[in-house]
């Protein structure tokens, strides 16, 4: 569909993907995408499209929240269509707007699900193929575990399956390829990258830290986030508290909390992501139990892909 050498996209992450990544990703016969929130103004994320189609004509992606959060929805979506970026990501809503604009121009729509009941409205809509997010996923992550996951979607749907979580080595693809997806969507084991704009000591805490390091907190936004356990985290802990759960049933305010507390959370998670603190929040799923130095993502593209042709 894409006209890669091999099933793979680099995950748009929050704060961490960049075009230094897209750019490695596209020299490495695999794909990537990055969120469009991760650039403030229109005329930065305009730079950052341009940039990558004057680097190479090799395909990538962008990442749209297409729900109310995202003030920005709109003009991205608006930008993205112009500039006519190869596939969107869609997350957390619906993404029927995007795919009636996007369809028309070749773009591909793909739509973030995590169970089949979502995986069927979106085919209904026209999307090219699902995003399904796991229980291995880092960041927002589903309940369900990758295999059965596929295998379900693959029972209900038609179009293409992308798994996304649990990724980190080559027999890792094949596994879940053989279960019945067509690609897979790989992150966490991308942090440790020299390309990663993120500080040393979030890269370090990739080494350093595994899977049973990894945990779900309700305290950072809206739903349950994916982070390394560290001191800070032990201390604030994982639990919403008892005033945020009770403004979380309040129909009238429960919009607004959401949004407050998603906003309170993303500024700390990005100033944990590059600068060296005692409050550090780093995002990452339980792939991090496979990630051992920090290295350039030719290598660990490499590693990746060994055996797949």
């Amino acid at each position: 569909m894409l006209g890669i050498d091999y099933p793979i996209i680099v995950a748009p992450m929050f704060l961490i993907s960049n075009t230094a990544m897209i750019k490695a990703a596209m020299d490495n016969g695999i794909t990537a995408a990055f969120p469009a929130l991760n650039y403030r103004t229109d005329e930065e994320l305009r730079a950052a499209i341009r940039e990558l189609k004057k680097y190479s004509n090799k395909p990538f992606g962008v990442n749209l929240i297409v729900n109310k959060s995202n003030l920005l929805y709109k003009s991205q979506l608006k930008t993205l269509a112009e500039l006519k970026v190869d596939f969107i990501i869609t997350s957390l809503g619906s993404p029927e707007e995007v795919i009636k604009t996007c369809k028309p121009l070749g773009i591909k729509v793909f739509c973030d699900v995590v169970d089949t009941a979502y995986a069927k409205k979106v085919e209904a809509l026209g999307a090219d193929a699902v995003i399904a997010v796991n229980n291995q996923a880092g960041g927002h992550a589903g309940n369900i575990d990758p295999a059965t996951l596929v295998k379900q979607l693959k029972a209900e749907i038609t179009i293409p399956i992308i798994s996304a979580g649990g990724i980190a080595k080559a027999s890792h693809i094949k596994e879940i390829m053989e279960a019945g997806a067509a690609g897979v969507s790989v992150g966490t084991i991308f942090i440790a990258s020299e390309e990663a704009p993120v500080s040393a000591e979030y890269k370090q805490a990739m080494v350093d830290y595994g899977a049973k390091d990894i945990v779900r907190t309700t305290k950072m936004s809206g739903s349950a986030l994916t982070v390394i356990n560290t001191p800070y985290v032990k201390e604030m802990g994982t639990e919403a508290n008892f005033l945020e759960r009770l403004l979380h049933k309040n129909k009238t305010l429960k919009k607004y909390v959401k949004m407050l507390i998603a906003w309170r959370g993303m500024k700390a998670i990005e100033k944990a992501a590059f600068s060296a603190t005692y409050k550090s929040v780093w995002c990452a799923g339980p792939s991090i139990e496979y990630v051992t130095s920090i290295r350039p993502m030719k290598e660990i593209i490499q590693d990746l892909t060994v055996g797949l042709k």
